[in-house]
């Protein structure tokens, strides 16, 4: 079973067709898991009649840490030598988490922060589900002794009874959170201990197991591994999980465990125990801990991008990786007779190991990889304010950066901080997050005492602008109100959150509360921008994909949710205004630039792949202008036949689509030029 679980995962995450949903691999471990704890526990307390939580624990140290630690060293190692030194720092501090089995709380509190969606993947994120695990046994052999403690030799029962009310909890909790935050929900212990539970229920039924029918139990095991396959085909990244979705591999995990207990002849066993499955189940730990950091750090390292074929020959490397490591380390660290013979030796040795991945992941994240840098660029805010023509002369640093080599010495933002970038907006608490609704008041900036009211509104593509945006407001002496929502697109429309993997319900009840809270004020203008890609696409009002036809179907769609909104919108008095969204650099730009650093032309981007769905901008904008709509072009202030991702001294984005608040400073008098003031 090891050996189809693990299979799954490592062929999931290496992109093979098909095979999407291979992520169930882990739950499938959960449940042998589960099982297999809960059997030892259950035979130690049937010779001894107590359980030794020293010893259990220092089994667990032994058994998982020595392979674990070398990894982690390892993959710090390859992270610092060969991954972008922007990413250092969060990497060392996952392997600090790691170290100490909390790195899923960790990634699920990354998971549910917008800015963070597309933040590539920690090489050390897989360790999430050793962290469930060793939560789940924190608890589970102490619950389990206190029960035999407090009803002796029938403590069976009892503990039947409350595991099946845990169980029955942990799997309520997994639902209505997969339906709130599917991040809390895939990372959390909480809603991952009913899946160890299963297995735990199953190995306190053994005896009665082992004496089901022989056809019955060997059905059982077939249609087990019928269920963990066919959800592992049907299953995909869009699948909300695990909920109860998870019930099906979970399920016929338990089922083939169950079956087996009778050992029945023309059972699953005829094919799993045969000699590539038991192989491979007895690598299986080692190879799920190597495969994604080789997965992840090894194409950097060859400066490759990864194809299927490239990730199924790293996942054989990794398979021979874990074969050594086994042998070498794994096997040889949790036999070592000086340690087995006293569990306070066994936690010593794993407290020590723990504590080395700890110094070296705080020591490593204090001294990231250093970027190469060249000689000073013209100062571009400087220059461009300066200039008689300021976009003449803006477009002119444009061309030139489009070589660019060396980073150059007074790049603003630094790159190493770039991801942290953000307005001081963000600090206010008034960009809302996916789950919130409610602004938390005014988010009145510029003057907040002006005369004049003028809105921001969109999502973080609107968001960005707002340093533009309050330097104008401060010199017109404006009240700036902006009103912005983690990816809520400003039209009408409904759509599929990839995040919370369902309906984007919080942003259709925000954006009508803000239109009606708009027409209510009355401003004096109202400043609209939106990020022009899909999201996870549209829905209708049975909550169906509706966007699945033509590309211009699916245009004419966005197109009425667009003039909805600017109906919505439009007052007597009231000066509308699109921006039109930015364009996309087609990679993380300070991870780009800090693996470039001494080629950053290399980053650039030709225009016409820039920006998302041209065609459809055209016909929104079109639509705009013909509801009278002041539209304003962004192109020529990033692009000329590229768009480079530093122009000047400054670098444009802090991520893969966000432009970074020195840019939208600079772009402040040019902004201002085309704003609709005084009725022009």
């Amino acid at each position: 079973m090891r050996a189809i679980a693990v299979t799954l995962v490592v062929l999931s995450h290496a992109g093979l067709s098909g095979l999407a949903g291979g992520y169930v691999g882990v739950d499938v471990f959960f449940v042998i898991s589960g099982f297999l704890i809960t059997t030892l526990l259950l035979g130690e307390l049937q010779r001894s009649g107590t359980i030794s939580l020293a010893k259990f624990y220092a089994r667990r140290a032994t058994r998982l840490l020595p392979a674990s630690t070398l990894v982690l060293l390892v993959t710090l190692a390859g992270a610092w030598l060969w991954l972008p030194a922007t990413r250092f720092k969060s990497i060392s501090l996952d392997a600090l988490y790691a170290t100490f089995y909390g790195i899923n709380w960790r990634l699920a509190s990354e998971g549910v922060q917008y800015l963070n969606a597309d933040a590539a993947p920690s090489p050390l994120q897989h360790f999430w589900s050793l962290a469930v695990e060793e939560q789940f046994y924190l608890v589970w052999p102490l619950l389990l002794l206190i029960f035999a403690l407090t009803f002796r030799s029938r403590y069976r029962k009892p503990v039947l009874i409350a595991l099946g009310l845990a169980v029955l909890a942990s799997l309520y909790v997994s639902v209505q959170v997969t339906e709130s935050s599917a991040p809390y929900a895939y990372f959390g212990a909480h809603t991952r201990a009913w899946e160890l539970g299963i297995g735990a229920l199953v190995a306190i039924g053994t005896t009665r197991l082992a004496g089901l029918p022989q056809p019955l139990a060997a059905v059982l095991t077939w249609a087990g591994l019928a269920a963990v396959v066919t959800s592992a085909l049907l299953y995909d990244d869009a699948t909300p999980f695990p909920g109860t979705a998870a019930a099906l591999p979970v399920l016929g995990a338990a089922a083939i465990i169950a079956g087996g207990c009778a050992a029945p002849r023309g059972g699953v066993a005829v094919l799993l125990g045969r000699w590539p499955f038991q192989q491979i189940g007895k690598y299986s730990y080692s190879w799920y801990l190597w495969h994604w950091p080789v997965l992840m750090i090894v194409p950097f390292a060859l400066d490759t991008e990864p194809t299927v074929g490239l990730n199924l020959s790293l996942a054989a490397i990794a398979l021979l990786l874990a074969i050594g490591s086994y042998h070498l380390v794994e096997n040889p660290g949790r036999n070592q007779p000086w340690v087995k013979r006293s569990a306070v030796r066994g936690i010593a040795v794993g407290l020590a190991l723990s504590l080395a991945v700890a110094v070296v992941a705080r020591v490593g994240g204090n001294h990231p990889p250093q970027l190469a840098k060249g000689a000073p660029a013209v100062v571009t805010a400087e220059v461009v304010a300066a200039a008689t023509d300021p976009e003449a002369e803006l477009r002119r640093i444009i061309a030139t950066s489009a070589g660019l080599g060396e980073l150059p010495s007074n790049i603003t933002p630094p790159v190493e901080r770039g991801h942290k970038d953000l307005p001081e907006y963000y600090g206010t608490d008034c960009h809302l997050d996916y789950t919130e609704v409610v602004p938390p008041g005014p988010c009145a900036f510029g003057d907040p005492a002006g005369a004049q009211t003028v809105y921001l509104l969109g999502d973080s593509h609107a968001a960005h602008w707002y340093p533009a945006m309050q330097t104008i407001a401060a010199k017109h002496g404006w009240r700036l109100v902006v009103r912005t929502k983690s990816a809520c697109q400003a039209p009408t429309v409904r759509t599929f959150a990839n995040t919370l993997k369902r309906a984007y319900t919080e942003c259709e009840q925000w954006r009508a509360a803000m239109l009606a809270e708009i027409k209510r004020a009355k401003p004096t203008m109202v400043v609209v921008s939106s990020n022009g890609n899909n999201n996870g696409g549209l829905l209708n009002a049975a909550g169906q994909f509706a966007d699945r036809g033509p590309e211009a179907q699916r245009d004419g769609l966005w197109v009425a949710g667009w003039k909805a909104t600017f109906r919505a919108l439009t007052a007597k008095g009231t000066r509308l205004v699109l921006i039109e969204d930015t364009p996309w650099p087609g990679k993380d730009t300070p991870e780009c630039l800090a693996t470039n650093s001494r080629h950053a032309s290399r980053c650039a981007r030709p225009a016409e792949d820039a920006f998302a769905f041209p065609a459809r901008q055209e016909l929104v904008s079109r639509t705009a202008r013909d509801l009278g709509v002041t539209v304003i072009p962004t192109r020529q202030w990033f692009c000329a036949d590229v768009c480079p991702q530093v122009v000047g001294n400054i670098m444009v984005w802090r991520d893969n689509s966000h432009i970074t608040t020195k840019y939208a400073q600079m772009l402040a008098p040019l902004l201002e030029a085309r704003l609709p003031i005084g009725g022009n």
